[in-house]
């Protein structure tokens, strides 16, 4: 009995991972962006690039960055060529939305945890084909000090 119980309690929780991970997410949150910041290339296409870690003492003044501080950049993130988009390490561009992506690069368990619902917030179904909408890693731990989210 206690072999068939534990068997039983295995492939339960097999199928609820599997099924977690194999899952196609229906929906995100949006990123938290302050209202009129985005898209970003209405102020930065007509800027030259800067690639030189420094403090901004013009622009975004409001924004100290509270993530590997002594060893990050802005420009480690966000694209140098279209700052509405986020930058891979291999170099592929994505969306905001898609920020996740970017966080998993660097946080592989977390991701990974996120993506089986044991990390962060989902909500709706956990199993199955129902609507599950997953919660962006900025929308708890912004890597910055400004408030995103208005």
């Amino acid at each position: 009995m206690r072999v068939f119980c534990a068997a039983v309690t295995s492939l339960f929780l097999l199928f609820f991972f599997a099924s977690s991970l194999l899952a196609v997410v229906d929906e995100y949150t949006p990123p938290p962006m302050t209202e009129g910041l985005y898209p970003c290339s209405n102020c930065h296409a007509s800027m030259e690039v800067n690639r030189k870690k420094r403090e901004l003492k013009e622009e975004h003044t409001d924004i100290k960055l509270h993530h590997a501080e002594t060893m990050r950049w802005c420009l480690d993130c966000h694209d140098a060529g279209n700052r509405d988009k986020l930058r891979l390490f291999n170099g592929e561009l994505i969306k905001f939305t898609e920020s996740y992506r970017l966080c998993g690069e660097c946080h592989g368990p977390q991701y990974r945890d996120w993506r089986a619902g044991i990390h962060g917030k989902r909500t709706g179904y956990f199993t199955g084909s129902g609507k599950r909408t997953y919660f962006l890693c900025a929308i708890a731990m912004t890597p910055m000090s400004q408030n995103l989210n208005p």
